[in-house]
């Protein structure tokens, strides 16, 4: 019984530092996004300026979204030298919230 009991608690607290991680990412996500990516995509992601791509109907995987924030494409600029890996991580998975 002890064991079950010790068991759960850990599981508890696992899942628990997890959401707060998820958490911190996803306003650290839209802190970054609304820094630098705004100004082309809109609020909500479908914007169009400069011939952006409208996000929310985006079809691309995560690593393809941090490829061009990294190196950029077309009209977008190179953010590799300019954020961190985790902001690019984190601004990625906050367009997928974009849908």
């Amino acid at each position: 019984m002890k064991k079950i009991v010790v068991f759960t608690a850990f599981i508890f607290i696992v899942f628990s530092c997890a959401e707060k991680n998820n958490k911190a990412a996803a306003i650290l996500g839209k802190q970054v996004f609304k820094k630098n990516c705004v100004i082309c995509h809109g609020v909500d992601g479908k914007l169009g300026l400069n011939n952006s791509k409208d996000l929310t109907i985006s079809k691309l995987t995560k690593e393809e979204r941090v490829s061009i924030i990294k190196n950029g494409k077309g009209a977008m600029n190179a953010f590799g030298t300019i954020l961190k890996p985790q902001e690019i991580d984190a601004v990625v998975e906050y367009t997928f919230l974009l849908k």
